[in-house]
């Protein structure tokens, strides 16, 4: 059984299309009409727009023409181009676009029946924790005939830009799609979690191991069903879409459709003088501009394989403006990497993903008030909700995500798209029960950058031990809810901290209320007696206060 459902608006898709096929009638959406408020906020587009049904516009009109990937994506005249290379990833995992677009083959046109067609359709979308599904009409804006958003270049595919019309809707109207990152949308369509690896920090040209370690997170996402993209950077507008030495685009995104890693047999051991090729398939959403180098289809290594050994390494490409390229050739060349991955099932029935939704609220008692601004702000700091999670051993990646409610609703009144959010990670005590209100020994295990995005993460690999995240606003006394996101592949047991202290009992009547904390922080210990000479130490602490006594854990 899957989550569960909101119905967007609660318009319920099967009870409107059942009523249209009775009456004989094409939908129209009462509450996203073909008007100017459904395309921007408060402006006019120049030229005649005309809102036109896919029959209207081509002829034999479907929904899906034959494989979903096998088809170059346009952005229009108006288009985004972050969505085109959003649906691109999209459709490189069927687990992922047949949840947001489900029943496609029920949904689709089918010229026997043309009496059951309604101008009906629905989508699905992971909208700030929940899966929404949004229900259109077939109406889509164009100009001389032309749509004016994303299109196919399969002239008379619409799936694409159907889905874009639904996400429209969703976030109020078009121009609210201006403005969203790539992963911004991987992350709506799929509920995936997103990561930005920046490549060239990572020095992965450099440090082998990492650039191993990086290829095997990367097949492991993938193998999971992740989506994974990644560009070059432009350092101003004019070489936005200027090509390299080696044929890639700058500015521009590629989507990886398939990562392997082969052994090669003994006559092509030879050949490349390497027993295994850590290899890496990629995709142009546009469907040309590929890579010239090394194993492109033009290079000596591509000839040098013959039909049957691309097939039996599995080195193949299906579509257009697919393209190999080797582990190093991808490291040296691609500048971000954007990793979304797959978290929706716990696996093995373990939870990989923890998730909880907050808010920053403002309040007179200081005790009460949750909005206490950024790290700057250290008289009210602490006031912010906390969280806290426990890293069960040693050398885990964990990757924490902060995802503020999406404001752009509100832009028509004026509100901004986003605050500047962020957050900050402190390493605390073992037996820590109660919210911090002084930080005098905690260690500052990490920050978020602060921007004003929708979603602000931190990736990295902690120590086994207890550790608070705060998440914050940039200015204190702001009003606001947020999404907080953990992933590992170890359990954290993610919760927040709502005690300020212990609580008033008959037991504390009888024996006093604590008024004293002491915070006890053991760095080395030195010359542990053994019992036989070979064994290992395993120390633990005792603690004696009057006729009390506290033991550790075994360390």
């Amino acid at each position: 059984m899957g989550p569960p459902l909101k119905l967007f608006k609660n318009q319920k898709y099967q009870e409107l299309k059942q009523e249209c096929v009775k009456d004989s009638r094409l939908f129209c959406d009462p509450t996203f009409l073909p008007e100017n408020d459904s395309l921007f906020y408060n402006r006019l587009l120049p030229g005649k727009v005309v809102w036109k049904r896919p029959q209207d516009i081509c002829d034999d009109p479907r929904l899906i023409v034959g494989n979903i990937s096998n088809h170059q994506l346009t952005q229009g005249r108006l288009g985004h181009k972050p969505m085109v290379s959003a649906f691109s990833c999209l459709a490189v995992q069927e687990s992922h676009w047949t949840k947001t677009i489900p029943n496609h083959k029920e949904q689709e046109w089918d010229p026997q029946k043309t009496d059951k067609y309604a101008g009906i359709f629905r989508f699905r979308f992971w909208h700030f924790g929940e899966w929404t599904e949004v229900v259109i009409d077939d109406l889509l804006p164009t100009i001389n005939g032309d749509l004016v958003f994303s299109f196919s270049t399969s002239m008379n595919e619409f799936w694409n830009a159907l889905l874009e019309k639904a996400y429209a809707k969703l976030l109020g109207c078009y121009e609210a799609l201006d403005g969203l990152t790539i992963t911004d949308i991987i992350v709506d369509f799929t509920g995936t979690l997103a990561e930005t690896v920046d490549m060239q920090k990572g020095r992965y040209t450099e440090l082998v191991e990492e650039k191993y370690k990086l290829f095997g997170e990367l097949y492991k996402t993938f193998t999971k069903g992740g989506l994974i993209c990644c560009s070059i950077e432009s350092p101003n507008q004019e070489e936005q879409e200027v090509e390299t030495d080696w044929g890639l685009l700058k500015g521009h995104t590629y989507t990886m459709t398939d990562i392997r890693k082969i052994r090669l047999g003994e006559r092509l051991v030879e050949v490349f003088s390497a027993e295994k090729l850590y290899m890496i398939r990629l995709r142009n959403p546009l469907g040309r501009q590929e890579w010239s180098g090394p194993w492109s289809e033009i290079s000596e290594e591509w000839q040098q394989l013959t039909a049957g050994d691309r097939k039996n390494l599995g080195l193949v490409m299906s579509d257009d403006g697919e393209f190999w390229m080797s582990l190093e050739d991808f490291c040296r060349n691609f500048h971000k990497l954007n990793v979304c991955r797959n978290v929706n099932n716990p696996i093995f029935g373990r939870k990989e993903l923890e998730s909880v939704l907050g808010c920053w609220t403002v309040d007179d008692d200081p005790l009460m008030n949750r909005s206490g601004g950024c790290y700057n702000n250290r008289d009210t700091f602490l006031q912010n909700p906390q969280y806290i999670f426990t890293v069960p051993e040693d050398g885990h990646k964990v990757i924490m995500s902060l995802q503020q409610k999406d404001l752009r609703t509100y832009r028509r009144m004026g509100r901004p798209d986003n605050y500047i959010i962020g957050f900050e990670l402190f390493k605390v005590e073992m037996n820590r029960k109660f919210r911090l209100h002084h930080l005098y020994i905690q260690e500052r295990a990490g920050t978020s950058t602060y921007i004003d995005t929708r979603t602000v993460f931190l990736s990295k690999y902690l120590k086994k031990g207890n550790y608070v995240l705060v998440p914050t606003m940039f200015q204190h006394g702001r009003t606001s809810e947020f999404l907080l996101r953990i992933f590992s592949e170890v359990p954290v047991q993610l919760r927040e901290l709502t005690l300020d202290m212990p609580k008033m009992s008959c037991w504390n009547l009888a024996r006093g209320y604590p008024k004293v904390v002491t915070q006890i922080t053991v760095h080395s210990a030195e010359d542990l007696e053994k019992k036989y000479a070979n064994e290992t130490v395993n120390p633990y602490l005792v603690i004696k206060c009057v006729k009390e006594e506290v033991r550790s854990p075994v360390q």
